[in-house]
Parts: C-alpha cells; sequence; structure tokens
C-alpha cells in the first residue's frame, strides 16, 4: 500500500448501464478518465455501441495508434508541430486521426504541415456550448466557437484546401454533462442548477442543428456529430443531429459522479491506503492517500474514505501528501489496526492512474490480475 484497484463486475455493469442510457447513439470512450490500455480495450470489446476513443494529447493519441487503437478523436487543440506531424504521419500509415481545431489559426498550422507530408488530415470543429447569461457563465471557457456565425469562416477554410477534410463536429455541454445536481447540503443550489439545465438542453440542441444545417449549405458532409459526456447522455441521446456521445467517467463512478439526481453507476475503482498510527482511539492516520483532483480548489475536489464505512476526513487536514488522519469514532472502527487498509475513492476518474503504476483487478471479491495504467507503461502525457 497504497494501491489502486479496479472491480471488474462493477466495470462491466457500468459498461452496460452506460451502453443502454446511450440509446440509439454510438459512444466514443474518452480515454483521459481511464488512462489505462487495458481498460479500454475491455470497454471497447464489448462492442456496439462502443466506437472509437478521444484522446487528450497528440502523443497520447500517437502512442494509443502504435497499440492498435483506431478511430481516434482529439478532443483538443494541438499546437506543437512535433505532435501534430506525429499524428500526420500515422494517418499517412492508415489510420483514422482526427484533429480538433476552433479557430483559423489551428486550421493554416496543419494544412501547412498536410500539405507537406502530402497527406489529406481529417479535422473536427470544436462548438462551444456553453451557456452565458447576466453575471453567469454557465458552462467552461472551450472554443471560440459558439454558433454558425463564428464557425462559417473556419469550416469555409477547411473546405476550401484540398489537404483538409471536416470530419466532424464537437459540443461538449459541461454545464449539463459535468455539473452535479443533487449534492448534498445544497438543496437552493441544486434546483437552480436543475433549473438552469433544463434550459441549457434545448439551447444546446438548437445551436448545435444550426451549426450542422450552416455545413450543409457549404457542401461538406460529416461523418460523426460528437455530443455530451456521462452526466448528459440522456439529453444528448435525444438530438437528431448527434450521432456519437463521449462517456468516460461513468465507467469508474468517481465521488463527484454521485451527486446527479437522474442516475448512479457503480463505485468501480479506488485506492486503498494503509493505517500507521492510531494518535488517539479515535482516530487513525493512513499513510499518503493526499490526491487531489484538478479543478477550481476545494473539499469536493478530495478523495474520500469509503471502507470501512463512515470514517471521516478532518477538515483542517483533509487528505495529506505523507499522511490522512481520519475521525474512526463508530462501533465498526474499534477493530481497525495499525497495518490495515481503508479504501479511498479518487474524485474524478482516469487522475487516479497518475498516481500508480497499475490497477489490481478484482472479481468475484478476488484478486485475479493487474491492468497496467499509462504511467506503468512508462508514459506520463500531460
Amino acid at each position: 500500500m497504497p494501491f489502486a484497484y479496479l472491480d471488474l463486475n462493477m466495470l462491466d455493469r457500468n459498461i452496460a448501464d452506460i451502453a443502454a442510457a446511450a440509446g440509439s447513439k454510438n459512444i466514443r470512450v474518452a480515454s483521459k478518465s481511464i488512462r489505462s490500455v487495458d481498460v479500454l480495450r475491455r470497454i471497447l470489446d464489448a462492442g456496439a455501441p462502443y466506437r472509437g476513443i478521444m484522446c487528450y494529447t497528440a502523443s497520447e493519441a500517437a502512442f494509443l495508434a502504435d497499440r492498435g487503437f483506431d478511430d481516434l478523436l482529439l478532443g483538443y487543440p494541438t499546437w506543437e508541430e512535433k505532435g501534430i506531424r506525429a499524428l500526420v504521419d500515422r494517418i499517412a500509415a492508415g489510420k483514422l486521426i482526427v484533429l480538433m481545431v476552433d479557430c483559423a489559426e489551428h486550421v493554416a498550422r496543419i494544412e501547412r504541415i498536410a500539405r507537406e507530408r502530402g497527406f489529406r488530415v481529417p479535422l473536427c470543429l470544436d462548438v462551444d456550448m456553453s451557456a452565458s447569461y447576466p453575471g453567469l457563465r454557465f458552462g467552461v471557457w472551450r472554443s471560440p466557437v459558439s454558433g454558425w456565425e463564428q464557425a462559417k469562416p473556419v469550416v469555409e477554410a477547411i473546405v476550401g484546401s484540398p489537404w483538409l477534410q471536416l470530419d466532424g463536429i464537437m459540443g461538449y455541454e459541461a454545464q449539463i454533462a459535468g455539473v452535479g445536481d443533487d449534492v448534498p447540503g445544497s438543496a437552493l443550489k441544486n434546483r437552480i442548477v436543475r433549473l438552469l439545465k433544463t434550459r441549457s438542453v434545448s439551447e444546446v440542441a438548437r445551436r448545435r442543428a444550426e451549426v450542422v444545417r450552416g455545413i450543409e449549405t457549404l457542401g461538406a458532409k460529416l461523418r460523426f456529430v460528437n455530443a455530451g459526456g456521462t452526466g448528459s447522455l440522456a439529453s444528448s441521446r435525444e438530438e437528431k443531429d448527434v450521432s456519437e456521445i463521449t462517456a468516460g467517467s461513468g465507467f469508474y463512478s468517481p465521488v463527484l459522479f454521485d451527486h446527479y439526481k437522474s442516475f448512479r453507476y457503480m463505485p468501480a475503482a479506488g485506492f486503498a491506503a494503509e493505517i500507521v498510527r492510531r494518535p488517539r482511539a479515535d482516530i487513525v492516520t493512513c499513510m499518503g492517500g493526499g490526491y487531489v483532483a484538478s479543478g477550481a480548489a476545494g473539499t469536493t475536489k478530495l478523495p474520500l474514505p469509503y471502507l470501512p464505512e463512515n470514517l471521516r476526513l478532518f477538515p483542517l487536514e483533509g487528505a495529506g501528501e505523507v499522511q490522512t488522519p481520519l475521525l474512526a469514532n463508530r462501533p465498526e472502527h474499534r477493530g481497525l489496526r495499525i497495518g490495515d487498509p481503508v479504501f479511498f475513492r479518487h474524485a474524478k476518474a482516469g487522475e487516479l492512474c497518475e498516481r500508480f503504476e497499475c490497477l489490481h483487478v478484482v472479481s468475484e471479491g478476488v484478486v485475479v490480475g493487474q491492468y497496467a495504467t499509462y504511467r506503468g507503461m512508462g508514459e506520463n502525457f500531460l
């Protein structure tokens, strides 16, 4: 200890439930929420509707392509020439890899490299789906393209180039997919978030359709229209223009995904830390445990003790780099001893894998093997 684990029974249940939640849409797996080649293969081997991967860096996409994966979509723009050239080389070798763009500068840079290499490169246009209200940005800051007016010149630059192809568009409605609406102790905020989500669903559908119709007027044919995330499967699947939905976090179902009213997946992944001291009869202290998730700082980004139940972090210490004290004042905690494990769940999904070289794989309560993480394969992409 510490070690990370993955419960295959829970993972397989999540794979089946997410497939059902997507309705008739294909599912593209978000690799940043997985970060293990073995787990990616297990999900994709489940068959329909799983097809393709959304990668988060050019080097990761090249890494996955070299290990037999195909239909790779970069979820974020790449500016570094080395990364673009590496992907163009693999496209030239027959791999289906789609680069993300959201402005004329991205398009011009990729076009120059594609022309030099002599191969046509498929692109995807990132359309921002966040909502802006007076005094409130409901969503995240991503693409500068928020509608057809901003998309048109970028699309014209792509379709007008013999070295580029507009393969698809992507719109991530983060305010629906990535915002919990059933957070304990936040009843008023939960109601407001649900109202804003309901309003956003129709607005997102309208704006996405507007961009698709505009692209059609220019004679371009899209291979895919990508939407959503685990938290927006129910709404994204209802849009007729959407052909695929991205999902990632739901497969591990970390702590942040406990706070959605409309769905709940199984907590398939986590880590264990060893109890190394008892500073008081009702306190146990674990070695390590401070694996804090990215994003705006706050207690919601801390890992939470999972098993034994009812252990609690101390507000003034939280989960620490070298030690994590826990209040253990319930009858079920009396048997805890130095050397025992405490199991935690991470706040975000794939970020857990950046801390460990492997996931200890469990099936029916028995350890049956190990799945290497990216880190365990000697890789670190961000």
